[in-house]
Order: structure tokens, then C-alpha cells, then sequence
């Protein structure tokens, strides 16, 4: 046995000796591949959680907020049971049992939870230095929270006390206010604020003692109730212009003091915040989310809690609704991001296939020797494997370690498991071809010419199989377009059945994934079945031909071996992904200029509430790189019919504003439709919008001006779109017919490049907001999730095409030292060295073409065949901002031919290298060479 191991272990030392640079390729091609494939999940699922946690802290911690009320105890219980229970003892002992009900994974920051007791309802309060902008008093919340001394920072006075036993008859409390309630309300350290009492001739008086800063405004525990840090000025329901408004602030008293609510006109409310750690969110738990927050809102998690607090108990959150629109922001973007990686990963696969079977054609002689002598399959095949896997296990080793450390994430296992699959395909790659290449035991392997050997029947019945699959999987992908719908809605609904369990990750979208590759790889099959057709059309032409280079090109690349169809396959792949993900990536910024282009109207947009500064439009126009600023007077409040339905209406110059439409491709028209008739009585003819057409018809109808003022109107054009009013209702006409207070221009419409923002705000000044569409554009990847899946999009593109250059030089290294032992051959014979290059390239130019102008070609019919499946809205916008129409797939034209135009110098470029190099060696030497290999 230990013989058996010393020939095993000479064995291994003799080939990597023999080879080590073949050795060392092997290792960095298994290191490189593992390192990328065990990244992968680990950066999708920093994206995914980074996105989770992004949606939640944008929701705003009072939706994110669990809230958690029951009402005050019992009536008919003692007076003193009541106030007992809304002291801070045993609101905290039912504060730790809710802990204890939150189902996991959703866990709890206790830093920023709280509970207390609150009025709910403001107390109308009639002290005169308060003020009534509207002559109705102000109201007041009376809160009793914990945890006040650690979140607020103290800016004049103290914080409030209770003195003695506070109950439901106490006169006096102490309180404290936010120094925004003090500013709008007026109050000082010392002010007293008298709240009505349950007795009519009573009052609570609340003497504040502190005026306090919030350590951090934007967490839980001041942002679940807004009301503690900011007061509100609430605006009465009124059919008045100028509907009337009252103030509306929060008194925050000491926790002890909270029996003193009882004694107020409305019965106060116990309640207790409990906010999510966002840290501990994990977008793979989000299916278990969703359950917990359900649990608490009606399930058994709402049950314990009112058990534990009273049977009246209710709970209230928007966190379902964050995880929901999460979840369909995810469904959204998860299958364009696995059809980029399903490419790339092909694309990889076919590489470490090629680099397996390069190595099996290099040893041809040796492993021919070897079965020649006696050698089984299986004994062959298991030195191979264990060779190979000398190298790769590793190397393997080593890229799965080079991943764990540079991308952080929580889970490794389906890191491990990628790295792992890597590792056994390179390990399997030379063992199978070399038993599939050597199962017959000869010397010589057959010589094989394209243009003569015809496919088996195994290899009909295989491509058939494939395009069978691949026509299904294409076919489905765009029934699920189609009834999936278009925009952020469309988009989610139609991946919402891939469930909360990943990001469409559902057999249905796992097969769609596959459906670009599968296009190429039947795509390759095809292709090489009609290459042999122009080599037999063009053979006879060439044999007419004075020189024997064309002759000679021509034989040579109609020489080719079975596995020939690997590097076509690789390229085609990698073609098609790139060209895919260029029209992907494409189509996102398109859709975000779009998007950004409808809701600004042009590069820029300056409107004011009544009137913009005179002289706006001259000094706008005078700036650097604005080409052109338009005027319009936009009313927004503007009515019509009989209901007085409320309608945008624009009062623009037509020249101008029909140019602008034009240069922005917003609903462009001709100026002279839009003029004012020279009758002025005759109706005012206008740009509508479809719904506008379809309530108003083509007969005139009159409008009411905000002004009171009104225009009789026609409707005479019908666009989508146009750049004075955002949305898809409104109007527009003549300025010259308006009222002198109604065509006051509001609006100014900047069309140019690069224009500065910070000059066009100083323009401007404080009556009038600017909008410039880049800002708009750069606010719409607002989610880490839509940025990283651009980010890993782009990334596995470029692994795609470097693989594919990678797959294409394996192949030229394959054919290369019998292109140099020919060349050297000829050269004995007289052949130049120009001649020698002419050949190379005129050899490798067929299957070059083939495979760019195939790749080429099965990337538009990809996105042609893809598109109605396939929305960019999700990554492209956020949902509330996403337009219809903006994020559809298109083949973009420099993604197809830029990838196929690469593929075409590369090769070219090789073979005039491999010429130049060869010329550079000695006839004799580069014979030997040849022979001996």
C-alpha cells in the first residue's frame, strides 16, 4: 500500500513540476471564480438588508413604531386603583412582559421604546397669551412619558416634578414643553396653563418648569408622537378660502404625575411604544417579519398583550406596510439582478469547462500512452481528479477567504456552497473530457472538419430538449409581463409570486433567469450547425483564387475539433448577457431621466405661489448654459362644470411654449393650434390632457379662474404629457386670452446643460422654488437596493465579458502551437510572414464574425423577445415616483455592438500577435517544438 502511495505522490510531484504555469492558471482561474461566486450572495444580501433597514428609518419611526394602548381601568373600580395603575411601577412591570410577547425576529430597541399616559385628545385651553391665528383657542395634550431626562437636553429651567401623592383631584402639576411648542405657543419657564377640569368651575393648572431640545429628534422616542417635539397648527374642515386653524401642542409632565389626567375633561390613555432595532433586521427574515408584526396586530401576540395590560387593549403599526412595499420593491428587482448572474455564472461555467478540456487536448499523447498500456477509465480519471484537485481545493480555499473577508455579511453557508461548486467543476473539468475523449482506447484521434461531419441524433435530441425549455421559459416570461401590468405596480404585483421568501426567487422566476442564457446557448447550437454552410459556399470560389492563402484559410477553419462549440457557447453567453445588461442599464438611466423630466417639465423649473420677481426670465436667460427659459401662468386651482371640478390649467405664449415641448419631446404640437383667435369672443382653443378631453369633450366650456375671473375654452389638441403641469390633468391655452392677474407668469421653464443651481436659487430668492432635474434625478436611487443591484448588474456583466475574453483566449491557446508549427512549415516552403499573418487572421475571422455578429444578433432578439416580461421601474425610481411607460426595456444599440466590435479585434488582434511572435522563432526550432508536442 505505501508503494501504491509513493507512485501516487511521484505522480502528482512529476506534472506539477512538468507544468507549473499550467498549475499556477489553474489556481487563479479556481481562486478568482470562487471568490466572485462566493461574494455574490454576500453582497446581494448586504444590499437587501442595507435596503430593509433603509425603508424603515425612511418610513419614519412613527410608522415603524409598535404602538401599543389600552384604555383607563375600570370606572366602577376604587379611585385608588385607577391612579395606581397609571403610575410608573406598574406601567413599567407591563412594559417588560410586552418585551416578552414580541415574537422573533423582530426585536426591540429598549434605548429608544417608552410608555406612559397621555390625554389623548387636545384640551382646549382659554388663556389669552396663547395664541388664535384664526380667534379659536389653542388645545393641549397632557403626557406623562418615561425616559424624559435621558432623551431631551435641558435649555432653561428643569425638568418637572410631582410634589407629594399626585391623584385625580390634584390642582397644580409641573410640565415641561419642547422649545418648538414654546416658540409657537409662547411659553416661557413660569407660564401656567390652565386645562379645564371634569368640574366646571375647576381648572388643572400646569406650571411649566423647563423648556428641553431632543437629544435625537428623529428617533422613536420623540418621532412615534410627533406632537412631544413639534406642535401642529391644525386646519379646520371649511368651505372658507381661508379654511380657520388652531394650535395644537403637547405639555409633557413628570411620570409620577399621571393620575392627574384622570381629572381632566377626556379620559387619558395608557400606552406603550415599542421600536424595532433596525440593526437587527435581515431582509432574509422578512417573511418572519411580516408574521411577528401580524401576530401583534391580531394574533397571538396581541392576545398575550392583553392579558397583560386590560382586555381592551389594541395595537397599531405601519410596519406591515414598510415590510409590504418593501417586499414588492424586492420581488421587483430580484429578477433582473439573477438573470445577470445566471449569465455571468454560465459564462464562468463554460470557461472552467474550456480550461478542463484545454488541458486534456495538451496530454492527448500521454493519456492515450497511458489507456494504451492498460490504464482503466476509472483509475485515470481518479489521478486526474485527485491532480486537479491538488491545485483547486486551495485555491478554492483561498478565494472563499478572500470573499468572507472583503464583503461582510451575516450568513457564510451560501457563500461555502458556491465556493464549493466552483471548486468540484474545476476539480471535474479534465477527468470527464479526458474519459470522454479516451473511453476507446487509440493512439491517433480522428481528424474532425466542420464542413463535413454531420451531427448524431444524441445531439439533435439534446438542442431540440433545449429549445424546447428555453422557448418555455421565454414564452412564460412574457405571459408574466403581460399580466403583470406596467410601472412599480405592475412590476411588483406581477414578481409578488415569488412570495416573502426571496427576491423572486421562485422556480417560475428561477427559470425565467435562465431564459437570456438559454436563448444564447440555442442560439450557439444553431449557429454552429449553419457554420459549415458558407465554408462549403465559399470553398469553391477560393479554390479559383491565384494564392494559396484564401485556400489555406479556409481548410484551416473548417478544421475543428467536437469541442469547438464550447468557446462559441462562452462567447454567445457572455454577447448576449452584456448586451442584455448594457439595455438594462441603459434603460435605468433613461427611466430616471424620463421620470426626472416629468416631474420637473425641463432641465430646471422656477415657480413662485402668485407671481415670479420681475425681471426673473431676463437674468435666467443670461446665465451660462441656458439655452432658452419659457414663461407660463399656472393655476392650480382653477374649476369647471357644473361641480366646479377642480382643474390645472396653463397660460402659456405658443411660440415659445411649443418649442419647449418640442426640444423636451413633452407632447410637441404646432403653435399655431394654440393661438388666440382674432375674434375675441370666440372660444380660447386648448392643449388637453386625455382625461380632460374625455370629461370636457370637443365643444366650448367655461373655466373659473382662481381669480374669480372666467375663459370660455375649446379643446382643439390632445397629449400624454406636456411641461408647464405636472401629472395627467390639466390644460392648456393662450396667455394673451387670460385676465391681466391671471396671466401673471408663475412658472419659468429653463431649458440648457450643466446649469448651476445655487445661481438660478440666488435668482430666484425666497419667493419662488427651484427644481433642477439632475437633483430630481439623483433622488431617485434612494434605496440601497436599487443602487446595489445596479452595482452587482454592472458587476457581473464585466465578470461575463472578462470570462468571455478569458473563454476566447483559452480557445486560441488551444489551436496555437499548431498554428505555429504550420506556420513554420510554410515557411519552408516560401510563405512570408505577411502571408503567415493574412492566414491567421483570414483562419480566425470566420467563428470571430459568427460570434459577434450572432451574439449581436441573439442579444436584440433577447430583449425583443424579453421586454413585455421585464419592467426597470423597480430599480429605475422609487414606487412614488415611478411613470408610466418609463422603465420599459429597449435594446440599446451600443451595448450590442460595442461587446460584439471587442470580440472581433480581440480575435483578429491574437492571431496577428501569434504570427508576429511566431516570425520572431527559428523555422527549426518552432518545428521541433510542433513535433515534439
Amino acid at each position: 500500500m505505501s508503494e501504491v502511495h509513493a507512485v501516487v505522490a511521484s505522480w502528482f510531484r512529476v506534472r506539477l513540476r512538468t507544468a507549473p504555469g499550467a498549475a499556477a492558471a489553474l489556481a487563479v482561474l479556481v481562486a478568482l471564480t470562487a471568490c466572485l461566486a462566493a461574494a455574490l450572495p454576500r453582497t446581494l444580501d448586504r444590499y437587501e438588508d442595507a435596503g430593509l433597514r433603509r425603508a424603515v428609518a425612511q418610513a419614519g419611526q412613527g410608522r415603524g413604531t409598535v404602538s401599543v394602548q389600552a384604555p383607563t381601568p375600570d370606572i366602577q373600580l376604587p379611585a385608588r386603583q385607577q391612579e395606581r395603575a397609571l403610575l410608573p411601577d406598574a406601567l413599567s412591570r407591563q412594559y417588560t412582559g410586552l418585551l416578552g410577547t414580541v415574537p422573533g425576529p423582530l426585536t426591540v430597541d429598549r434605548g429608544q421604546s417608552a410608555y406612559g399616559v397621555t390625554t389623548g385628545s387636545g384640551l382646549a385651553v382659554f388663556d389669552p397669551w396663547i395664541p388664535r391665528p384664526s380667534g379659536l383657542p389653542a388645545k393641549v395634550s397632557l403626557f406623562a412619558q418615561s425616559g424624559l431626562a435621558e432623551h431631551s437636553v435641558l435649555r432653561a429651567g428643569r425638568l418637572p416634578r410631582a410634589e407629594g401623592s399626585v391623584t385625580g383631584r390634584t390642582g397644580a402639576v409641573e410640565a415641561a414643553v419642547s422649545e418648538a411648542t414654546a416658540r409657537s405657543l409662547h411659553i416661557q419657564v413660569g407660564s401656567v396653563v390652565h386645562v379645564p377640569n371634569t368640574s366646571a368651575d375647576t381648572v388643572l393648572a400646569v406650571r411649566v418648569t423647563g423648556l428641553l431640545a431632543p437629544r435625537a429628534p428623529d428617533g422613536a422616542y420623540w418621532s412615534a408622537r410627533p406632537l412631544l417635539r413639534t406642535p401642529a397648527l391644525i386646519q379646520v374642515p371649511s368651505q372658507d378660502p381661508e379654511p380657520p386653524k388652531y394650535w395644537l401642542g403637547a405639555l409633557l409632565l413628570a411620570p409620577e404625575a399621571a393620575p392627574a389626567l384622570l381629572g381632566t375633561d377626556v379620559w387619558p390613555v395608557r400606552y406603550w411604544q415599542l421600536a424595532p432595532d433596525t440593526r437587527a433586521l435581515h431582509a432574509r427574515d422578512l417573511g418572519a417579519l411580516r408574521s411577528a408584526v401580524a401576530s401583534l396586530e391580531s394574533g397571538p401576540g396581541l392576545g398575550r398583550a392583553r392579558a397583560l395590560t386590560d382586555p381592551a387593549t389594541q395595537t397599531g403599526t405601519a410596519l406591515d406596510d414598510v415590510l409590504g412595499s418593501y417586499d414588492r420593491l424586492r420581488s421587483g428587482v430580484g429578477p433582473l439582478v439573477s438573470v445577470a448572474a445566471v449569465g455571468g455564472a454560465t459564462v464562468a461555467l463554460v470557461v472552467l469547462l474550456m480550461a478542463g478540456g484545454l488541458a486534456a487536448d495538451r496530454r492527448r499523447a500521454e493519456l492515450a500512452l497511458l489507456r494504451a498500456r492498460g490504464a482503466s477509465l476509472r483509475v485515470l480519471a481518479g489521478r486526474l481528479t485527485a491532480e486537479t484537485a491538488v491545485v483547486a481545493v486551495p485555491a478554492g480555499a483561498l478565494g472563499l477567504g478572500a470573499a468572507l473577508l472583503a464583503v461582510a455579511a451575516a450568513r457564510a453557508a451560501w457563500s461555502v456552497a458556491a465556493a464549493t461548486a466552483v471548486t468540484a467543476v474545476a476539480c471535474a473539468a479534465l477527468p470527464l473530457r479526458a474519459a470522454l475523449a479516451h473511453r476507446t482506447v487509440r493512439l491517433h484521434a480522428p481528424r474532425q472538419d466542420a464542413a463535413a461531419v454531420r451531427p448524431s441524433r444524441r445531439r439533435t435530441v439534446a438542442e431540440l430538449t433545449l429549445l424546447v425549455i428555453a422557448a418555455g421559459a421565454v414564452e412564460a416570461l412574457r405571459r408574466r409581463g403581460v399580466s403583470g401590468g406596467s410601472g412599480a405596480a405592475g412590476a411588483a404585483d406581477a414578481s409578488g409570486a415569488a412570495g416573502a421568501s426571496g427576491s423572486g426567487s421562485g422556480s417560475g422566476d428561477q427559470l425565467m433567469s435562465l431564459a437570456p442564457v438559454l436563448v444564447g446557448v440555442i442560439a450557439a447550437l444553431l449557429l454552429v450547425r449553419l457554420y459549415p454552410l458558407p465554408l462549403r459556399w465559399l470553398t469553391r470560389p477560393a479554390a479559383r483564387l491565384r494564392g494559396a492563402v484564401g485556400h489555406l484559410s479556409l481548410a484551416r477553419a473548417g478544421r475543428t475539433s467536437a469541442s469547438a462549440v464550447l468557446p462559441l457557447l462562452a462567447l454567445l453567453t457572455a454577447l448576449t448577457t452584456a448586451a442584455f445588461g448594457g439595455s438594462v442599464l441603459t434603460g435605468v438611466a433613461q427611466a430616471r431621466d424620463r421620470t426626472a423630466l416629468l416631474a420637473v417639465g425641463a432641465d430646471a423649473r422656477i415657480e413662485a405661489a402668485v407671481e415670479l420677481p420681475a425681471g426673473l426670465s431676463g437674468t435666467v436667460r443670461g446665465m451660462p448654459g441656458v439655452r432658452a427659459a419659457t414663461e407660463a401662468s399656472v393655476d392650480y386651482r382653477a374649476k369647471t362644470g357644473p361641480n366646479l371640478t377642480p382643474l390645472k390649467l396653463a397660460g402659456v405664449a405658443p411660440a415659445e411654449y411649443a418649442a419647449l415641448a418640442g426640444r423636451t419631446g413633452l407632447g410637441a404640437f404646432p403653435a399655431q393650434r394654440l393661438r388666440r383667435p382674432a375674434d375675441r369672443t370666440a372660444p380660447l382653443p386648448a392643449l388637453a390632457s386625455p382625461s380632460s378631453a374625455a370629461a370636457h369633450g370637443t365643444g366650448p366650456f367655461t373655466v373659473q379662474l382662481s381669480d374669480g375671473a372666467t375663459v370660455t375654452v375649446r379643446i382643439a389638441l390632445v397629449r400624454d404629457r406636456t411641461p408647464a403641469v405636472p401629472g395627467t390633468d390639466f390644460l392648456v391655452v393662450d396667455r394673451a386670452g387670460l385676465s391681466g392677474e391671471s396671466a401673471r407668469p408663475s412658472t419659468l421653464l429653463v431649458t440648457g446643460d450643466h446649469l448651476d443651481a445655487a445661481a438660478l436659487r440666488t435668482a430666484a430668492g425666497t419667493s419662488a422654488a427651484v427644481q433642477v432635474r439632475a437633483a430630481e434625478r439623483a433622488r431617485y436611487a434612494d434605496s440601497p437596493l436599487q443602487s446595489g443591484a445596479e452595482r452587482v448588474y454592472a458587476a457581473a456583466v464585466a465578470a461575463g465579458a472578462g470570462y468571455a475574453v478569458l473563454a476566447l483566449l483559452l480557445a486560441l491557446l488551444r489551436a496555437a502551437p499548431e498554428r505555429a508549427a504550420l506556420l513554420a512549415r510554410l515557411r519552408t516552403m516560401g510563405l512570408t510572414r505577411a502571408q503567415g499573418r493574412r492566414l491567421l487572421v483570414l483562419e480566425s475571422l470566420p467563428q470571430a464574425l459568427l460570434a459577434a455578429a450572432g451574439g449581436a444578433l441573439t442579444g436584440w432578439a433577447t430583449i425583443r423577445l424579453l421586454s413585455p416580461g421585464i419592467d426597470l421601474t423597480a430599480v429605475a425610481v422609487p414606487p412614488a415616483a415611478a411613470a408610466a411607460g418609463a422603465g420599459a426595456l429597449r435594446a440599446d444599440p451600443l451595448s450590442l455592438a460595442l461587446p460584439a466590435t471587442a470580440v472581433l479585434l480581440l480575435a483578429v488582434g491574437v492571431a496577428v500577435a501569434q504570427a508576429w511572435w511566431t516570425g520572431r522563432r527559428g523555422s527549426v526550432r518552432e518545428l521541433r517544438a510542433g513535433d515534439a508536442r
